[in-house]
């Protein structure tokens, strides 16, 4: 009535598990942009010595850099800070962002739509930072000559904050050139402070004591883009 039962079939009868599919390259892309790059926040810092403190932003001194604030001249109170290196430069600003996403895809297709619209000639790649923006625009060499100057534009999302940074010069280009000024940036520790404040508002930057102030800069129209999310008004420069 019972009988007996029928025997397992043997491992080797088994159906063969299917390799795991190796990740695809958007998939690898994803996973760089999760991985912690820098700027830092300040809750990942032990203490601010050995920084050079300009209130929202602190930047970490190395031989030939230097570090310039630039002013709004109306209201005469910083709104970025320039970082200078090895022929390159980059202005990073530092803004609040919500609590709960990012806004780094939303700037980039503001800024991509904005250049596309300002004689730029944009494009989206994957960079050291994630997705970075890569434009050229026409300019005028000092000798007349017609050509193009280049800008790489980068986000990074943090807690409650967003930086954007745009490096010119030799750190446009994702190359050896514009290595040490990547890392520059990855050092910088972001302050944003428990204060509510709106997305997209300027962290507030503090010009640090002896700081000197040197003489107005001139617009540079084809570079318009380069201001913030919300245009603000022309810049001085303090070094």
């Amino acid at each position: 009535m019972f009988g007996r039962k029928k025997k397992k079939p043997a491992a080797q009868d088994a159906a063969p598990q299917q390799p795991e599919a190796a990740p695809s390259a958007e998939d690898a892309a994803a996973a760089r942009r999760r991985e912690p790059h820098g700027p830092l926040d300040i809750s990942q810092v032990d203490d601010r010595d050995g920084y050079l403190d300009l209130g929202a932003v602190l930047v970490r001194p190395r031989p030939g850099l230097g570090v310039r604030l630039e002013v709004d001249e109306r209201t005469q109170r910083p709104r970025a800070v320039a970082l200078d290196l090895d022929g390159g430069s980059v202005q990073v600003q530092a803004f609040a962002a919500p609590r709960s996403e990012g806004l780094w895809d939303e700037v980039r297709r503001e800024l991509v739509q904005s250049l596309r619209t300002s004689n730029g000639e944009p494009t989206v790649e994957e960079g050291p930072f994630g997705l970075q923006v890569v434009t050229r625009f026409p300019a005028t060499a000092s000798d007349g000559t017609r050509g193009f100057r280049l800008a790489r534009f980068v986000g990074v999302d943090g807690p409650r904050w967003f930086v954007r940074a745009v490096f010119t010069g030799t750190a446009a280009v994702t190359a050896e050139s514009a290595a040490a000024l990547d890392e520059v940036v990855r050092d910088l520790v972001v302050v944003r402070g428990d204060r509510p404040m709106p997305p997209r508002e300027l962290l507030t930057l503090v010009v640090p004591e002896g700081a000197v102030r040197g003489p107005a800069a001139e617009p540079e129209p084809e570079m318009e883009p380069v201001r913030p999310p919300r245009r603000g008004p022309e810049i001085t420069e303090i070094g």
